[in-house]
């Protein structure tokens, strides 16, 4: 995941992220390459957002 994909204005839910953190583990089969671990922290900073997002929501 490229930084501009996140910049596009596009908002996933948390459980979108989540579903794309949990290939990417299974894709790596455990053990990330240094591509893979700047994409899954993106992926999480992304997750992390959603988060902060539905509990504002519900608030």
């Amino acid at each position: 995941m490229s930084p501009d994909s996140m910049a596009s204005g596009s908002v996933r839910s948390a459980a979108e992220v989540n579903e794309q953190i949990r290939a990417l583990w299974l894709r790596a089969g455990g053990s990330l390459s240094p591509q893979e671990r700047a994409e899954y922290e993106l992926l999480v900073v992304e997750w992390a957002a959603a988060i902060r997002g539905s509990v504002i929501e519900a608030a």
